[in-house]
């Protein structure tokens, strides 16, 4: 008989701890099926909840909590890094049976590189789990859906197969994972699916490619050319092949592979083999954000947030939330705290121009989501939220080995009909940098030990949020009180496909949670000579309720900008040929449904002459930077916070 080891963060279930150390673990969708049709297996664990005895403990106290009778047998349980195959062999050694009849069940493709060295079966998803006892492969396949079908017909169809969908760029494509069982029931039900590559120890990226189009020999292939350079479709065969070439081309010569998994928006897709760094490689001319990280969930199809959107656009019209102006205490408040010396204080302890902390000596080399100081900012933060009075929430997850967390801190009201969210990411990069060898040679960016100050990317919009959380800590004290939740999050390795928010919008989709909207700062404080000019991006190819939600979303930050910062040009970006559409933290909502709009500075739109920063992904992007303006930053934090608030019914 087989024994079925799972990973527990992100693979049986979504994470989150507590400042105490204790931990929740709630099951994500479809797990607790699959584990009623292996109850008569001998069921594992091989996960890293940390370091420490007292990290284990907590976490066992959190398995049992979470998935009651379970996981009974001691001896199949194993806590510690997954970073060899060491563990692995361990387990094994504990199950008491052959390698090859062990699987390990895992979302990493790093892990289940390790355990298939140590001989186990694995699989990519717990759906997959009786395919891997069974010796069935799984497959990365592509489903084509018509004019008369939905996404929810494909829902019911994949959610009762060995199916499991992984990105949703139109109405009419979807990827996913699944067995030849799997995609002939779709199949039979009317669904046209192209089996591709075998998933195995690969994890699937969208790759765009800024570039112009070289037309292809054809008369009809030129036509498709043109039409995608000139902003249509972006599903061309020409885009995608130069994108599969630039990347197969860099990384000639390494052991990890690529494939093509086809045209994707705007690019490829492609599936990358454990430890392939599809992350360092950007093409020639590559805007913001053109690497995105695709993760499987059964959820994908479902869409919970298209509900909240509906809801906050008919709810605009309603009294006290976001059709009422701006009220003159909201406006008083947000000039008296989200000021240019506190954005600048703010920025100053995460970007090592000053101590992490009040009073230490402590300063920061490196946000980026290798380097250790990642982690120690995360805490620090964490210990600022909790002083201002906030419940905070961290949400752990690893990549790459390393141990990281998204960051949540919320003032929570009963009764509200949804949460209101004030966002931005935590991590940064200097990957575009110019680094040289002792010798002078020139080398690669270094994440583990380079500088990668990112003052503006996106140091600026995490002291928004800082700022914004203090403003409304203020007002609470003075006896404000909100009519809708407030939560300030800071999302963790955005610069690796935008892994921490959609790590984090999908756990609040599985859980139900309410989002009545988003509003994500990336980048904020560039400001060359010019107009000082804010972008608002609402910009979606996501159809749906999440559309017109976020375009007046958008509106609703606007009117905010005009109310308390009259000077500042607004400039509206909307529609699938948004530039910033799927390219930041805001994407990861409008996946599942939800309202929400990415404000930043003149950078996105690529508008003439551009005033954003020049020291975009470059470790000169410090505070003292010429192009570094901290009460530029503080104007569009302005119009955030009061947008926010008063969504919040202040």
């Amino acid at each position: 008989m087989a024994t079925v080891f799972f990973d527990i963060g992100a693979t049986l279930a979504d994470a989150s701890a507590a400042p105490d150390g204790s931990l929740t673990f709630r099951p994500r969708p479809r797990v607790l099926e699959v584990l009623d049709a292996l109850a008569d297996i001998p069921l594992g664990i091989i996960s890293n909840p940390g370091p420490g005895e007292r990290a284990r403990s907590n976490a066992a106290a959190a398995l049992e909590v979470g998935f009651p009778g379970r996981f009974t047998d001691d001896a199949l349980i194993r806590w510690g890094p997954k970073d060899s195959r060491a563990i692995f062999d361990d387990a094994v050694a504990g199950a008491g049976i052959d390698a090859g009849d062990c699987v390990f069940v895992g979302e990493d493709p790093d892990e289940r590189a390790f355990a298939r060295d140590a001989g186990l079966r694995t699989a990519p998803h717990p759906v997959f789990a009786t395919a891997a006892i069974d010796g069935r492969r799984v497959f990365w396949i592509r489903i084509d859906l018509t004019a008369d079908q939905n996404l929810q017909d494909l829902g019911a169809v994949a959610n009762a197969a060995e199916v499991v969908p992984v990105h949703v760029p139109s109405a009419l494509l979807v990827l996913a994972m699944a067995t030849a069982s799997g995609a002939e029931q779709l199949e039979q039900a009317g669904f046209s699916v192209d089996q591709q590559a075998p998933v195995d120890d690969t994890v699937a990226f969208l790759v765009r490619d800024d570039r112009p189009v070289q037309p292809p020999s054809g008369v009809e292939a030129a036509a498709e050319a043109a039409e995608t350079n000139a902003g249509g479709p972006s599903m061309g065969l020409a885009r995608a092949s130069a994108a599969f070439a630039f990347m197969t081309g860099g990384l000639a010569g390494l052991t990890q592979t690529v494939t093509s998994l086809g045209p994707a928006p705007g690019g490829v897709y492609i599936a990358a083999a454990a430890g392939t760094p599809v992350e360092e490689l950007h093409i020639p001319g590559a805007r913001h954000g053109h690497t995105e990280r695709l993760l499987p969930d059964p959820g994908l199809l479902g869409r919970p947030g298209e509900r909240d959107a509906g809801a906050l656009v008919s709810g605009f019209a309603r009294a006290g939330f976001a059709a009422a102006v701006p009220s003159p205490e909201t406006l008083d408040a947000v000039r008296a705290a989200v000021t240019s010396s506190a954005i600048r204080r703010h920025i100053a302890r995460i970007s090592g121009k000053a101590p992490l902390v009040d009073g230490g000596e402590r300063t920061v080399r490196s946000r980026d989501a290798s380097h250790p100081d990642n982690m120690e900012v995360v805490d620090a933060l964490a210990a600022q939220f909790r002083g201002l009075g906030l419940a905070v929430t961290l949400q752990p997850f690893t990549w790459r080995g390393h141990r990281l967390a998204n960051l949540a801190a919320e003032h929570r009201v009963e009764g509200s009909d949804g949460a209101v969210l004030v966002t931005a990411h935590l991590d940064s990069t200097a990957a575009y940098g110019a680094f040289l060898d002792p010798d002078g040679s020139p080398r690669p960016y270094d994440p583990r030990t380079d500088p990668a100050p990112g003052a503006d990317d996106d140091g600026s919009g995490t002291a928004g949020v800082l700022a914004a959380a203090e403003c409304l800590s203020d007002m609470l004290a003075r006896g404000a009180t909100p009519a809708r939740t407030v939560r300030f999050v800071l999302f963790n390795a955005e610069e690796q496909g935008l892994i921490g928010s959609k790590l984090y919008a999908r756990a609040a989709a599985a859980m139900g949670d309410s989002i009545t909207a988003v509003l994500q700062m990336d980048m904020i404080a560039g400001l060359q000579d010019g107009a000082r000019r804010v972008e608002i991006h609402a910009g979606s190819s996501v159809p749906g309720p999440a559309v017109a939600a976020s375009n007046a979303l958008g509106d609703r930050v606007a009117e905010a900008a005009a109310a308390v910062e009259p000077g500042l040009e607004v400039q509206r970006l909307t529609g699938s040929a948004d530039p910033a559409a799927g390219r930041s933290d805001h994407a990861s909502f409008h996946e599942r449904g939800w309202a929400a709009v990415a404000i930043s500075e003149n950078f996105f739109a690529d508008t003439s002459p551009a005033t954003g920063t020049r020291q975009y992904h470059l470790p000169g992007d410090t505070l003292d930077d010429a192009d570094h303006n901290t009460e530029y930053a503080a104007t569009i934090a302005r119009a955030v916070t009061v947008a926010a608030l008063t969504l919040a019914g202040l």
